[in-house]
């Protein structure tokens, strides 16, 4: 049953709970983000430990996206259907699981069953996912970027927190490296489901209507307005893991920097991603939404060429920045783009229809990472960056010319 819908909110109290409830949603936001920036900073070491073969290494870390990915749209559904609060805690809930089943996979050596516990892992994040939209969802239109930005802001307490307990926890199992840093995951999880719990959240759309009206997905798809930020998110998220998933290995195992190199590294990286989230929400009301997400696709090609000057600490510390805010302002800056593009009827469909594409495109991107490292090596996966990007660039181009001629027209 949704509780959400059961007694009215008196518009004397709105302003308040609207601010409460965002300021939650960012919270369990740090803690959804702690979970994947732990699994950023480690998973792939924790999996090269386990793997048969160093080019598997990533497969872990491609569970927990392909978990991700196959739930968004039944992370959707759930949510519609148990209302916000009950299905935020569901996902919170398979992190508890996920974590404590990783954790002993480490210790009994099993490749198989960590990369089953990151798809639970990946699962739960589906929910997480959906923290954005809920936030999106409880304003009015005007402050929509700022609503998004506010809950992303959560992901700098996650850069922080992530991978520092990733390698603090790492030996709390004596003689199996690893397998604490992934108990933590169990933690977070309770203290999420303690924190969703005070949310009270904007209702959603009436189950009924979310099958029998609307645009079906074809017709959605055929949109400009829905493909090109669905586009610009797929890219966005797909080059930031491409790169990131890499990165750890890179490092480590082809550069002979130290672990905790790696997790510092991965750490600013996360912290990037988040930390622009002060400002995004300005900047795409002084700009537009198609400007500020091509500013973090040229700043995503930036970091691609840095990369490619050289791999001392620091080439990867500025990279991985550049690469992170990137990712925030082309994250926000479609996401905003998305969340104006469709119909209350439609919300649960256009929604899980970009979060299956955007998910499933970084599934391919995370593991196409570990094994085009191994074969071609770091430099040459940076190179591939680049067209990505630049064509990326040009369809938000596109998008934006398109946009100002319909409005100057008069038309939407």
């Amino acid at each position: 049953m949704n509780q959400e819908t059961t007694t009215p909110v008196p518009s004397s109290q709105m302003s308040f709970l609207v601010k409460r409830n965002i300021s939650l949603l960012a919270i369990a936001q740090a803690i959804t983000g702690s979970n994947q920036a732990l699994i950023a900073a480690v998973g792939g070491l924790a999996g090269a430990s386990l793997a048969p073969t160093p080019a598997l290494a990533t497969v872990p870390i491609t569970a927990q996206i392909l978990g991700l990915a196959l739930t968004t749209i039944p992370a959707t559904y759930a949510i519609h259907h148990l209302g916000r609060r009950n299905g935020f805690i569901l996902g919170a809930g398979l992190a508890i699981f996920g974590g404590l089943a990783a954790s002993y996979a480490l210790v009994i050596g099993s490749f198989v069953l960590f990369c089953a516990a990151l798809v639970l892992v990946g699962a739960s994040a589906a929910f997480g996912q959906q923290y954005r939209f809920a936030a999106a969802d409880s304003v009015p239109e005007m402050f929509k970027a700022r609503a998004i930005s506010f809950v992303l802001l959560g992901g700098i307490l996650a850069g922080f927190l992530g991978p520092r307990l990733s390698f603090v926890a790492k030996d709390w199992v004596r003689g199996v490296e690893f397998s604490g840093s992934f108990l933590v995951i169990s933690v977070l999880g309770c203290i999420a489901i303690a924190v969703l719990w005070f949310t009270r959240l904007a209702p959603v759309a009436n189950t009924g209507n979310l099958t029998n009206s609307g645009r079906t997905l074809r017709q959605l798809l055929r949109s400009p307005e829905i493909f090109v930020p669905v586009a610009a998110g797929m890219a966005t998220y797909a080059l930031m893991t491409f790169a990131m998933v890499a990165a750890p290995l890179a490092m480590v195992l082809v550069c002979g920097h130290s672990v905790e190199t790696a997790t510092t590294a991965i750490q600013w990286h996360v912290v990037a991603m988040f930390a622009p989230s002060f400002i995004t929400g300005h900047i795409i009301n002084k700009i537009g939404a198609h400007l500020t997400a091509g500013l973090g696709l040229f700043l995503i090609l930036l970091s691609a060429v840095t990369a490619l000057n050289g791999v001392t600490e620091w080439h990867f510390y500025a990279g991985l920045v550049l690469l992170g805010v990137g990712w925030n302002f082309g994250f926000i800056g479609s996401t905003t783009l998305l969340t104006s593009a469709y119909g209350e009827a439609e919300a649960a469909r256009a929604q899980g229809l970009n979060e299956q594409l955007v998910f499933g495109t970084m599934a391919v991107a995370s593991i196409g990472s570990g094994v085009l490292l191994q074969l071609i090596g770091w430099q040459a996966v940076n190179i591939l960056v680049i067209p990505v990007a630049t064509a990326t660039i040009a369809l938000l181009a596109w998008g934006d010319h398109r946009t100002r001629l319909l409005r100057e027209a008069g038309v939407g």
